[in-house]
């Protein structure tokens, strides 16, 4: 039972399902606004304001957000009694009273990731401030639907327990998985997986998870979660690249998830690749864990990714020239086209591997003469990224603004 305090917020919203509502924009709206929506996405903006700063005023709420002194006072005060934001002292220094410190209530709100992938399963729960509170993760090739049920049902408890994680403060879960997961071929690919085409998410873990939950694309989350915990505040604009079990990316555009007209935006991993040298290549054919994982597999390494021994240096060398090479044309489109203040790499590569891919890309790409060079970085959050991601999707629908609360559902 989710503690009632907590509804208010979002309680004035559609019934669109949770990406559909997120990824609304007014720009293909005419739709207007009331009231009730103006002082929900007054009420999530004032929030967000408090969780981005460690530490922050009324006043400083008020010259950030351009709101009245009533009007902040009023929603702080609503936001303390209903447990998300706490004060912490009074700012010295200056005339008069000395301003309340407000900062956010880190247990006021949790919610639970779920990344679902081809080589792996990974849970994490976050609290209000961004914090990873549990985290439990197992290898494991091609997990059915039956074992992404059995590693919720067997971590869940002991997670919430080590977290401190008030059930009734959770919003709800969020779960990322690749599109077309079982579609796609990729190495060791059993032939029963094609079973996720048709599983319902919601039917599978709904009896564990008693909570909302939100499905997302993989790169779509770690976006999404880069953008509101990670880096997003320096780099506004930015495109994801995701290097798991296969490739994905995800293009944010003033702190805004863009999915495109039929939402496979960022879909560089299907891209052709005609460095390559065969017909039919694609980019994830070569820049991905699982073609890394098949190359050393193949020279007799049989190692996990992350535990790559001396030994295979030359086969990794030889899989990162031949990435750089994969991914240059691509990302130099990106930079063309998009312009963005950055090109954030992540997934489960170890971090090394990532500092090296992001440098010889940004070398490779400095040697063409483009109106500019967008950097290339590994993500804040490189490792997780879809783990928490996916937990910042019910934030999204139910803390944080963003325009589409602004809409006004049409009857």
């Amino acid at each position: 039972m989710q503690d009632p305090a907590i509804d208010e917020i979002g309680s004035g919203a559609d019934t669109s399902t949770p990406t559909d509502t997120r990824e609304r924009r007014l720009s293909r709206s005419l739709s207007g606004t009331n009231l009730a929506r103006a002082g929900d996405y007054n009420l999530r903006t004032v929030l967000q304001a408090i969780r981005i700063s460690s530490t922050t005023t009324r006043v400083d709420i008020a010259q950030q957000t351009g709101l009245t002194a009533p009007t902040i006072a009023n929603i702080t005060s609503r936001l303390t009694e209903m447990g998300l934001v706490k004060v912490t002292g009074r700012k010295q220094g200056g005339r008069g009273q000395p301003a309340l410190q407000l900062e956010v209530e880190p247990d006021g709100a949790f919610a639970i990731g779920l990344n679902v992938d081809r080589d792996h399963l990974t849970l994490v729960i976050l609290d209000l401030a961004g914090v990873v509170r549990a985290r439990a993760s197992r290898d494991m090739a091609f997990a059915l639907p039956e074992d992404v049920a059995a590693f919720v049902r067997e971590h869940l408890d002991a997670a919430l327990a080590e977290g401190a994680i008030d059930r009734t403060r959770i919003l709800g879960v969020g779960v990322a998985m690749p599109d077309d997961l079982g579609r796609i071929a990729l190495p060791g690919r059993p032939g029963g997986y094609g079973i996720w085409a048709t599983t319902d998410l919601t039917r599978l873990l709904g009896d564990i998870l008693p909570w909302p939950i939100h499905c997302d694309n993989d790169a779509a989350a770690a976006a999404l979660g880069e953008a509101e915990y990670g880096s997003g505040f320096d780099n506004p604009s930015f495109f994801y690249l995701l290097v798991s079990a296969g490739l994905g990316g995800g293009v944010v555009m003033d702190r805004t998830y863009h999915r495109g007209a039929n939402a496979r935006s960022g879909e560089i991993g299907l891209m052709p690749d005609p460095t390559a040298g065969r017909m039919g290549a694609t980019i994830q054919d070569t820049v991905s864990v699982s073609a890394l994982l098949e190359r050393l597999h193949a020279a007799g390494h049989r190692v996990d990714v992350h535990a790559i021994p001396d030994a295979a240096a030359p086969v990794v060398d030889a899989w990162l020239h031949d990435a750089v090479r994969s991914l240059t044309g691509p990302l130099i489109a990106i930079n063309c086209l998009f312009d963005p203040d950055a090109v954030l790499i992540g997934g489960r590569l170890p971090m090394s591997l990532i500092e090296r891919m992001a440098d010889a890309l940004s070398r490779a790409l400095a040697a063409h003469d483009l109106p500019s060079h967008t950097r290339i970085v590994p993500a804040a959050m490189a490792q997780d990224g879809p783990a928490i991601g996916a937990a910042i999707l019910p934030f999204l629908d139910h803390l944080l603004p963003s325009d589409a609360i602004l809409i006004q559902a049409g009857r």
